[in-house]
């Protein structure tokens, strides 16, 4: 399904608001890397298999793939072996070929599997799928394990600086809006994470009723850590930089916006009615220093409007250097695989599904300019302050932290 998840009825999740239509029209942080990585990644060449590579391939009983070379072409394409292309039927198999292990010892037979420069046909199609099977939860209704996130890093760490062959994007982007709160809190590698994605137990809230690595997170999901980099290895994963390859194409653009928006209206409607996540209740602080109980609130809002500042950022930046050769095209491309606006409950849900319930929920119908997304992320908030009865004072503290964010990661490009 182009949102990312899986398909949902009307009425069919309790954290829905069926009879809701989209919003009515109302009326970044430095540039990340992903940036200038796509000006250099075509330069770059990808390492031939060592011996030691073809031996971890041939234990999970992935074959090197043949070279061919149709007549008249001027570059050889690279066939996916028979037990490649089955992974992306057998999900619990897909898992344990991703796995790269508590200590990354497999990430190397991740890397040749997931990285081809020309695979022949449909193969890059059926890299996307295979990766997509191996990092999706089974269900809406399901948390993520801990080998699934540990593939979701080593997806994101693999395909670090790679230009993804045709018809592979839209099954990266699906990985990413499963992982949608894990990829939000990415800023950069950090020495203190220590393991690519961690048990649930170790995600929980402390005695303040806060983690980091989220808010609203559901009981009994592994989480992907995205920060995690190991000492003297190339092994770190970027989603910003992964964002900035996935945005040239139209429906894996839309799997990410809708994931973002979707993430936007699940997170609205778990606070409370002053505009607060009723979970974190910090303690007087001994050095006289309080932090507001919305500091983690306002954070998280500015990430969501970072998020989608960025991919608005690659559109226009693509449409200027031409790798977006008719931008009204490529609007309506995303439009057709965009299944709708998300809108946030009119009530407070206390629930607390796992993420790929996130980019999975029901979509409404779509109201003014998809792509004028400032007002799509203003619009929902209205509504639900609107709805909520949040103090006018809070409720524009929210849309100013959007706002302003917004703004700031489309400018620093245009």
């Amino acid at each position: 399904m182009g949102d990312g998840g899986e398909a949902r009825e009307a009425g069919a999740d309790g954290n829905e608001d069926p009879g809701q239509d989209a919003p009515a029209e109302p009326g970044g942080p430095e540039e990340p890397p992903g940036g200038r990585r796509r000006l250099t990644a075509r330069l770059r060449k990808h390492p031939l298999l060592c011996s030691a590579v073809a031996l971890a391939l041939l234990a999970t009983a992935v074959t090197v793939p043949t070279v061919l070379a149709a007549s008249g072409d001027r570059t050889p394409c690279r066939e996916l072996p028979a037990a490649t292309r089955a992974l992306a039927g057998d999900p619990a198999a897909a898992t344990r070929a991703l796995d790269p292990g508590d200590d990354l010892a497999r990430f190397d037979a991740v890397r040749a599997l997931l990285v081809y420069e020309h695979p022949c046909g449909d193969g890059g199609e059926v890299l996307g799928r295979i990766v997509d099977a191996a990092t999706r939860a089974t269900g809406t209704e399901n948390p993520h394990t801990l080998a699934q996130a540990r593939g979701a890093f080593a997806v994101a760490a693999a395909l670090n600086g790679v230009e993804l062959p045709e018809g592979m994007a839209p099954g990266v982007a699906r990985m990413l809006a499963q992982y949608v709160v894990d990829q939000h809190r990415w800023s950069g590698s950090d020495d203190d994470a220590v393991r690519p994605a961690v048990p649930a137990e170790e995600a929980g809230l402390d005695d303040e009723g806060w983690t980091t690595y989220g808010r609203f997170l559901a009981p009994g999901e592994a989480h992907a850590d995205f920060e995690h980099t190991q000492p003297y290895s190339d092994i770190e994963a970027d989603p910003e930089e992964l964002v900035a390859e996935l945005a040239e194409d139209p429906e894996a653009f839309a799997i990410l916006y809708s994931a973002e928006r979707a993430w936007l209206a699940y997170y609205l409607e778990r606070l409370d009615g002053q505009g607060r996540d009723p979970d974190y209740r910090p303690k007087p602080s001994k050095d006289g220093y309080e932090t507001p109980d919305t500091y983690w609130v306002d954070s998280d809002l500015e990430h969501m409007a970072d998020r989608v500042g960025a991919l608005m950022k690659y559109r226009a930046r693509y449409a200027r250097d031409g790798t977006i050769a008719d931008v009204t095209a490529f609007d309506a491309a995303v439009g057709r695989h965009t299944p709708g606006a998300y809108l946030a409950h009119t009530t407070q849900v206390t629930t607390r599904p796992p993420m790929a319930g996130i980019a999975g929920r029901y979509a409404g119908r779509m109201r003014g300019d998809l792509m004028d997304a400032r007002h799509q992320l203003l619009g929902v908030v209205s509504l639900w302050a609107t709805a909520r009865k949040v103090p006018k004072a809070r409720a524009d503290v929210m849309r100013q932290a959007i706002d302003d964010r917004y703004v700031r990661a489309l400018w620093l490009t245009i």
